[in-house]
């Protein structure tokens, strides 16, 4: 009992109290959907990018064998148990993507919408100004803090909601930027308010459909993107390369159709996660959970990573679709935690 009490107390560490009052249910392979048929070893090399950074003891000799094992399907099912966390409610999964957005390294021409960097008087942990008032005001213009410059604010607008793209340059080169810092208010989502208006369905909405309204919409397109008073800031990533995924909340390359965002407070990140996606392209696929999201909160919540550029864009905007996330745990993690709960 001392060891369960362990890998309990660890656990908790690990995915935060939030999740100490979610339901909890233990479930078999046998009972996950399209288990037998998937690409195990796609997921297991998806999980050895992030498994080294997981600190906890549970973790390490489990990581020392995914740096060596071929049969990825054995290596799941003989070291993790499939956990259900707070299923009773029925989970919504959505897709993001990494924008690529033609830009300048100078203000001219069509280039001028910027990008900046984290001001340095920017406060932690509490709110500061809002899209609008950084918009309209001025508050940034002119202290060399931009990165480059845009040729569209819609554009630009939506590579702050989905937090890192590639920035592709007159010369050809390509600069990668990545999360900084955000101005400490929530994300508000615009397609929302523009069905509380009555201007849409729920199921119109899209990606596509909110760029094109707000070009199309003038004065009142650009207010509808103050709606949301969240306000990224951005970095340079010129350590990684191109041909790999941009940086998730672990700080390393994300995976195209492999990574997941979570919250944190319900499942671990780094942990692996069994996805059952309905709507109208089905999806059943073990994940592995490796970025996080302001607007992603819940046990039954994550946003699927659809991979890089335009046609990713097109396929992540239209997912809103239920079903359910089961999360593999260590079997003495499991246990324990499965027990803790009841």
């Amino acid at each position: 009992m001392r060891q369960l009490g362990a890998a309990l107390a660890g656990l908790s560490l690990m995915i935060g109290t939030a999740a100490q009052s979610a339901s909890v249910k233990l479930l078999s392979f046998d009972d996950l959907s399209g288990w037998a048929v998937d690409s195990h070893m796609a997921a297991l090399e998806a999980f050895r990018t992030t498994c080294v950074d997981l600190k906890d003891p549970e973790w390490a000799p489990i990581c020392a064998l995914a740096r060596e094992t071929e049969d990825a399907r054995g290596f799941f099912e003989t070291l993790f148990l499939p956990v259900l966390i707070g299923g009773e409610e029925e989970a919504l999964f959505t897709g993001y993507y990494e924008p690529e957005l033609r830009a300048s390294l100078r203000r001219e021409g069509p280039y001028q919408y910027p990008l900046y960097r984290r001001p340095p008087e920017l406060p932690r942990g509490q709110a500061w100004h809002t899209r609008g008032e950084l918009e309209e005001g001025g508050l940034l213009d002119g202290r060399g803090l931009e990165i480059a410059y845009a040729r569209d604010p819609v554009e630009v607008f939506f590579l702050q909601v989905q937090g890192s793209g590639r920035l592709r340059l007159p010369d050809g080169n390509v600069l990668r930027v990545g999360f900084a810092a955000k101005n400490g208010h929530d994300y508000s989502s615009v397609g929302r308010e523009l069905v509380r208006r009555g201007l849409f369905q729920p199921h119109q909405v899209s990606a596509d459909r909110i760029k094109d309204w707000v070009r199309a919409n003038g004065e009142d397109g650009r207010r509808l993107l103050h709606h949301n008073k969240s306000f990224v800031f951005f970095r340079e990533v010129s350590q990684v390369p191109a041909y790999l995924g941009p940086l998730g909340a672990m700080n390393r390359s994300i995976t195209e159709m492999r990574s997941i965002a979570v919250d944190p407070a319900f499942t671990p990140l780094g942990a692996p996660v069994w996805v059952e996606k309905g709507g109208a392209r089905p999806l059943n696929q073990l994940m592995v959970a490796q970025d996080t999201g302001s607007a992603i909160k819940g046990a039954q919540r994550a946003d699927i990573f659809y991979g890089t550029g335009e046609a990713a864009g097109a396929q992540a905007g239209r997912i809103r679709d239920p079903g359910r996330m089961v999360v593999l745990l260590p079997i003495e993690m499991a246990l324990a935690y499965v027990e803790g709960g009841d």
